[in-house]
């Protein structure tokens, strides 16, 4: 017995007529008898709004139904070395993926996909590099995006492109765009202003077995960046491990006493050793300077010893050099008065005076020559 069905598909809709699961034909928008004795029928219905078929079927009608294809649907099928970019009424809506094969409705939304070959650069072409910027400020982010790597390069700084894990070229500032298809690409950023590293608790035996503590700092630049990362794979750490080395080498070989007398020959040591380390690899040592030095706690308590010890040698020195130049003043002074009356008779009245200042009242008998000669007498 034959059964009739009536479905209406609506203008901004298509429906897809299955009999016993298998395709039949696409129904146009309008009104469908559909006839069935013992066959199964069923239609799905898809929006034209949302443009893409994603159905189980997709495979069948690219390879069986070439003619319903070519009249329903935008066919999208890009090779290993491909990439698509499909907009929607000429916006850009997706970056699609090498090796995608795809159907989108015809209809309602017009739907173009530009197809680019990426086998021969990773770069993306100016334009599309454009239209991806200025996507970003659309409500209606473009999905895919995960396939292209976008890179700001500040000023004053580099970028090291990395394609497959080899450099590939530098980076100058500004914005770059490449492809992340097909290959493992990365940017890292090298700032070329002056850097500072610190080489801090750094304990080191002196020559002459004296551990000290130092932390010293200095500053860098690259002036080749290719070249450093060509032959070191972390110029930075390289430089921390030859400032440690240059250290050692500055400090394993001098006294204690030496190093506190010249503080600068580590410096001058270690600046020496770095920068003949690292002019071969594109990395210019500016400067290097010991921050402070830290002595044991009880190589402190020896040194504040010593030093009391030589400031109190230097206090008697100096002592005895002026008891020295006072006894030989008076010595000087004797002679001349035992040599000249009148000067020991002056000497006299002085020494007299000065007694006098002391006293209240004195008593004079026998004139003044009696007092004078019983004060010698005294004396």
């Amino acid at each position: 017995m034959l059964k009739l069905t009536r479905v209406t598909i609506n203008k901004n809709k298509r429906g897809l007529l299955l009999r016993n699961g298998d395709f039949e034909r696409v129904l146009q928008p309008g009104k469908h008898w559909l006839g069935s004795a013992l066959d199964q029928l069923r239609v799905e219905v898809f929006a034209l709004e949302q443009p893409a078929f994603t159905h189980g079927l997709t495979e069948y009608l690219l390879s069986q139904e070439p003619e319903v294809v070519a009249a329903e649907f935008v066919r999208v099928e890009l090779s290993e070395t491909q990439v698509g970019l499909r907009s929607e009424n000429g916006v850009l809506v997706e970056i699609l993926a090498p090796a995608t094969r795809r159907l989108y409705w015809k209809g309602l939304v017009d739907v173009k996909v530009d197809v680019i070959d990426i086998a021969e650069t990773v770069d993306v072409p100016v334009a599309v590099a454009s239209r991806l910027t200025q996507t970003q400020l659309r409500q209606r982010a473009v999905t895919g995006l995960t396939g292209v790597l976008q890179v700001q390069v500040p000023e004053h700084s580099a970028g090291l492109l990395w394609v497959d894990g080899k450099i590939d070229r530098l980076l100058v500032p500004g914005t770059h765009t490449f492809w992340k298809f097909n290959r493992n690409v990365s940017v890292d950023l090298v700032d070329l202003r002056l850097q500072a590293v610190e080489v801090t608790g750094q304990e080191i035996l002196t020559r002459d077995k004296v551990g000290l503590r130092l932390n010293l700092v200095a500053t860098f630049r690259f002036t080749d960046v290719l070249s450093a990362y060509k032959h070191l794979s972390k110029p930075a750490e390289h430089l921390y491990r030859e400032l440690q080395f240059g250290l050692r080498a500055a400090v394993g070989t001098r006294s204690l006493d030496e190093l506190l007398e010249n503080k600068t020959v580590i410096d001058e040591v270690v600046t020496a050793h770095v920068r003949s380390k690292l002019s071969a690899y594109g990395v210019e040592l500016d400067s290097a300077g010991l921050k402070d030095i830290v002595l044991p706690g009880e190589m402190k308590t020896i040194l504040a010893q010593v030093v009391e010890a030589e400031k109190s040698a230097e206090a008697n020195v100096i002592r005895r050099r002026e008891e020295t130049a006072a006894t030989r003043s008076l010595l000087n002074t004797a002679k001349v008065m035992e040599d000249n009356p009148t000067a020991l008779r002056l000497k006299e009245l002085e020494t007299l005076e000065r007694v006098a200042e002391r006293i209240d009242k004195i008593s004079v008998f026998g004139g003044l020559d009696s007092v004078l000669n019983g004060l010698v007498k005294l004396r």
